[in-house]
């Protein structure tokens, strides 16, 4: 399996138990249960350690599931405080292991939900949460809403020995990556990709291929990575979209991915998917 942040989760989501809440809550007030606290993009440490303080009284602890010792993980959103580190940082320092990444980014992604869908969509009454935080209900007008993940399609560009890669001016000096954006209702993954890199570069893409796919939890998006196969290699940047793109051939590609370009230029972090696709890419075109 691809190693990368967020995709590694440790947890059985007892789906089946979040309808039933004498068992939820055995397993709220449980002292061998461990919650997580999310506060926007941020989460509470106390003295350099992830906080899995108790849950037992969070008004709003949701069931994330439970890990092979049998221990249940909630979450649970938390007030600001010196104690918060955004999710982000967290990942790039390497403070946590790639299980408890994971286990942090469905909770950013589902408390999150609730903090931003108080109220019912279609008719504005106030809702609460039910089955262990999976559905929220609306009594006045008995509409159930349920969380969202959004899709996003990212992707690399091949054509003969090249890789086309994009940056956008606010990622780190020399980076280029591959390009995304989100998927339209109604709309296929193929058809989405088609659209994106037709959009962006101005590039016609034929076959489609998928590679992997990352939760990314800021807020809520599932990032599904695919390789297109370009039908020509004129560019016609939209600036509004990305700042710059370019061919890169195996060579440079390779050097990118290693950070030995002579030029300093260099792809995404490994823990991104983005890096991922552009070393899939590289294969793909070496071969």
């Amino acid at each position: 399996m691809t190693k990368f942040a967020y995709a590694q989760s440790p947890l059985n989501r007892l789906s089946h138990i979040r309808p039933r809440a004498e068992d939820v809550e055995k397993r709220l007030i449980s002292s061998t249960s461990r919650c997580v606290w999310v506060h926007g993009d941020s989460v509470r440490f106390v003295e350099d350690q992830l906080d899995v303080s108790a849950p037992t009284h969070a008004q709003d602890a949701v069931l994330l599931g439970e890990d092979a010792e049998g221990i249940s993980w909630f979450a649970a959103s938390c007030g600001q405080s010196d104690s918060l580190k955004p999710l982000r940082s967290v990942m790039i320092d390497g403070v946590l292991n790639a299980e408890t990444l994971s286990i942090l980014a469905q909770a950013r992604s589902i408390v999150h939900w609730h903090q931003s869908h108080g109220f019912c969509a279609k008719c504005g009454a106030a809702s609460v949460m039910q089955d262990a935080g999976y559905r929220r209900h609306c009594a006045a007008c008995e509409t159930d809403h349920f969380p969202r993940t959004d899709p996003v399609v990212i992707m690399a560009v091949c054509k003969g020995n090249s890789t086309l890669l994009g940056r956008q001016k606010a990622w780190p000096e020399n980076m280029y990556s591959t390009l995304a954006g989100f998927m339209e209702p109604g709309e296929t993954i193929e058809a989405a990709v088609r659209r994106e890199v037709f959009e962006e570069v101005g590039i016609t893409i034929g076959a489609v291929d998928y590679v992997a796919s990352q939760p990314w939890p800021f807020p809520s998006s599932l990032m599904i990575g695919m390789i297109g196969e370009a039908e020509d290699t004129d560019l016609t940047i939209d600036e509004t979209e990305i700042e710059t793109a370019r061919w890169f051939d195996a060579n440079e590609l390779r050097m990118m991915l290693d950070r030995t370009h002579p030029q300093g230029l260099h792809a995404s972090r490994p823990d991104a998917i983005a890096w991922h696709l552009a070393k899939a890419a590289l294969a793909r075109i070496s071969g």
